[in-house]
């Protein structure tokens, strides 16, 4: 065959042809498919290597106290946020910026370690920034361009310390926190602020806020180049308001009169509706100290000091309730049927009692002689508890007290209770302490000592209960919510008429807080408590200093609970009950528009000039006795 004839030569022209038709055709698929079936797809590609996500953070819901007064806020702040990248060049970034603001190697390898397992999502160095840190990366972009500043709402408490324990503190999510079930994945990010303790925590999911969406421009080395304008930006939604029982001013107060050298707590309810108007714990902190992310030196400072401010010591702390207690065992013997309100123990009080042979003391070496039940609580007679507890018997008192509740958590809306501690049966002795119990282990349970340990929370509820009709509902922080079942102490009306006699027979005069709790427009029924604990009983510090009671109207109903507890104070009378007065007259002067005043107690006008004339009219008696 001759190649080169014409006709072998059109022959292989038409196959040529028809290769490159093919090969054309197959270009021109391919084309057509890429530019026009698939350019939604490579458009986004492309627009995906120019454009970069960021989130923009939700301002936190505002808190509010019972007036309406705001508590925490947000104002503005800024952040620090660095895109993703390669790790080498992460570290370079985050290395030269520590030339400028304060950035531990901790911190770098934790950056480091949440890109290895995140990816490509923007890292938060600094998420509340302060402003010479914010102007000395402004001034030098072009050395970071891959760092990207913006306004953020930054937190404030306005109760400061005064209210650190109600309100706790926020803090930058952990990955701890992030890896765990209480925040979602869909909601929460690296970077984000989230409630760590008090009613941040606790309510987090409605004070946290929905992010929004913020994009910004980047070259090919992903360098910010700016806003990107066409696309559309979600602001998100900022968090729900909360308003709370609490009352700031009376919280302040509180914060004011108690002395800063001692620690204990304070817990004042609403008896209406058993609302939390004050809860305080000293010592306390600052929450504002943790809103930009507290420093590694003061927290070890405060983990440090043994005085514990970190610790809420209304709902955490377990104490000895002594005599605050006797009032519910004289509950206990009345509800039983094995005392009357008129009824006198058969032994005397002569400063001690002699049961099997051992002799229980009481506190008052002089005795008080034959007491009916309100004149053994106006006096805390030991000796006539004493005997009022073998009466009872000890199986019935570890069964009434634990249906009553002494050995449950309140129920209050924060993150943290502890859950009292008190026998339910006789096996508590013997899994605790690896003996039998006798029928003498009765005796220092009914005077409030022994295996009794109660948060000043569970004894409000208690004191609540007497203010009332004999039930309280579960003390809680926010308002409008629907409370549970209401804890119940099934007395009969004139068995509590019984109790709160011998309360006020403590603050009349004669009654071992007279002089503290004696206020001009307002009359305090309490209970004084001196709690022994191991080391008092070792002779190496002071007894706790209890005083729980209620205040209101002379003749009128009770319109405050208060309970306070000072650690080491030695005397509930001296120290615990002005607190109380005090606490209840700025509250209850307020609430019926009487001026307050900074001074209150009878005790208070004795100090500093002559005896009010108020109480010279109220009590001639006792300013005959005196003169």
């Amino acid at each position: 065959m001759n190649l080169y004839h014409p006709h072998s030569r059109r022959q292989r022209a038409r196959g040529l042809y028809l290769t490159m038709g093919i090969l054309m055709g197959i270009l021109t698929v391919a084309f057509f498919r890429l530019q026009v079936l698939r350019s939604d797809t490579w458009e986004l590609r492309a627009e995906s290597n120019r454009i970069r996500q960021l989130p923009i953070p939700a301002p936190r819901g505002t808190i509010h106290d019972r007036n309406g007064r705001v508590i925490a806020d947000n104002v503005p702040g800024y952040a620090i946020t660095l895109l993703p990248g390669p790790p080498d060049s992460i570290r370079a970034t985050l290395n030269k910026m520590s030339q400028y603001m304060e950035i531990s190697d901790e911190r770098i390898e934790s950056l480091l370690a949440f890109l290895t397992r995140y990816g490509r999502q923007p890292l938060v160095v600094d998420s509340d920034a302060n402003f010479p840190v914010v102007s000395a990366l402004q001034e030098r972009r072009t050395e970071f361009p891959t760092v990207y500043i913006e306004m953020r709402p930054r937190r404030r408490y306005l109760g400061g310390e005064a209210a650190a324990h109600v309100l706790g503190y926020v803090g930058e999510i952990t990955a701890d926190e992030l890896a765990s079930t209480d925040f979602s994945q869909d909601l929460y990010e690296q970077g984000m602020v989230v409630g760590k303790a008090g009613v941040e925590k606790q309510y987090e999911s409605i004070l946290q806020g929905r992010r929004g969406l913020k994009y910004v421009e980047v070259d090919a080395r992903g360098r910010i180049v700016g806003d990107f304008g066409a696309f559309r930006v979600d602001p998100g939604e900022g968090g729900e308001s909360l308003h709370l029982n609490i009352d700031i001013e009376l919280q302040e107060w509180i914060h004011h009169i108690f002395p800063k050298s001692l620690s204990g707590a304070v817990i004042a309810l609403d008896p209406e509706d058993g609302g939390i108007l004050a809860l305080y714990s000293n010592p306390g902190y600052d929450p504002n100290d943790f809103v930009s992310g507290i420093s590694t030196e003061h927290w070890q400072d405060l983990n440090a000091d043994n005085r514990n401010p970190l610790f809420n010591r209304v709902v955490l702390g377990l104490y000895p309730p002594a005599s605050t207690w006797k009032l519910a065992v004289a509950g206990i013997g009345l509800d039983l049927g094995v005392i009357t309100p008129d009824e006198k123990m058969p032994v005397p009080c002569t400063g001690s009692y002699a049961f099997g042979n051992r002799s229980y003391r009481c506190w008052d070496p002089d005795g008080h002689g034959f007491n009916n039940l309100a004149e053994a609580i106006g006096n805390s007679c030991d000796v006539y508890f004493y005997q009022l507890g073998l009466r009872i018997g000890l199986d019935p008192l570890l069964r009434r007290s634990t249906e009553i509740g002494f050995s449950r958590r309140c129920g209050i809306d924060l993150p943290q209770e502890s859950q009292g501690i008190f026998p339910s049966e006789r096996e508590f002795w013997e899994r605790r302490f690896g003996y039998a119990p006798r029928e003498g282990e009765v005796l220092p349970l009914s005077i409030g000592q022994g295996p009794n340990s109660q948060t000043p929370l569970k004894i409000a509820q208690f004191y609540l209960a007497l203010a009332r009709d004999g039930s309280a509902p579960t003390p809680v922080l926010a308002r409008d919510l629907e409370i549970g079942d209401t804890w119940a102490l099934d007395l009969d009306p004139d068995h509590l008429e019984a109790l709160r006699e011998g309360l006020r027979r403590v603050t009349a005069p004669g009654g071992t807080a007279h002089f503290g709790t004696a206020l001009e427009h307002w009359e305090v029924l309490g209970k004084t408590g001196t709690a022994e604990h191991g080391l008092s009983q070792a002779g190496l510090a002071e007894p706790h200093a209890w005083f729980a009671g209620m205040a209101g109207p002379f003749g009128g109903s009770p319109g405050i609970v208060v309970v306070v507890i000072v650690e080491y104070g030695k005397s509930g009378s001296a120290i615990a009950a002005p607190i109380m007065a005090k606490t209840a007259d700025y509250y209850l002067r307020r609430k019926h528009g009487i001026p307050t005043d900074s001074v209150q107690t009878y005790l208070d006008h004795v100090q500093i000039g002559p005896v009010p004339t108020w109480y010279q009219e109220r009590y001639p008696a006792v300013i005959g006795a005196i003169r």
